[in-house]
């Protein structure tokens, strides 16, 4: 009995020692951050839009969409994200917006949105600005076709992202651990 218990206090104090080592680093993710990942998606969203005329042939709306993106592809940022966009659209000169997804975590991506933005010519290119937590630091770029779905009436409106293609770049590293 008493070799077994002077065995297990040996063993015990081997465990200890090792325990007391120097700490090994695990790699963090992204840490390169310099490689430019692709991605493309779904988009979709419906909401408001104000239409005021501008003269003969011009129009001007402020527009207010809410909705759902998808991405795939292994350099998506994220697989699902809550949209919203703002944006003026003047049928002389094209659409200006922002964007904002978030996704299920509550972080979010921010992005500026122009283009053409006329019956005629509707791309739009995205240019992502930054974002946060784990998107902190990210930046980017994407475009798209948009494509009214319905419109009523009093204003509301549904539509799509047609042929959505990005590439991101992550930024440094934002505090805490990636999820």
């Amino acid at each position: 009995m008493q070799f077994r218990t002077r065995g297990h206090i040996l063993l015990s104090l081997v465990f200890i020692v090792a325990a007391c080592g120097p700490p090994t680093q695990s790699p963090r993710p992204g840490a390169t951050g310099s490689e430019l990942m692709e991605f493309e998606g779904s988009w979709n969203g419906a909401g408001r839009r104000h239409t005021i005329s501008l003269g003969e042939n011009r129009l001007g709306s402020i527009i207010d969409l809410k909705g759902t993106m998808l991405l795939r592809g292994p350099g998506r940022p994220g697989v699902g994200f809550q949209s919203q966009v703002i944006g003026l659209t003047d049928s002389a000169t094209g659409f200006q917006g922002r964007s904002v997804w978030t996704d299920e975590h509550g972080d979010q991506v921010f992005s500026e949105l122009q283009g053409q933005g006329t019956a005629a010519k509707n791309q739009i290119t995205g240019t992502i600005l930054s974002g946060t937590g784990r998107y902190a630091g990210i930046t980017g770029s994407y475009e798209f076709s948009w494509q009214w779905v319905m419109e009523g009436e009093d204003g509301a409106v549904h539509g799509r992202a047609a042929d959505l293609k990005g590439r991101v770049q992550s930024g440094p590293a934002a505090g805490g651990s990636p999820r």
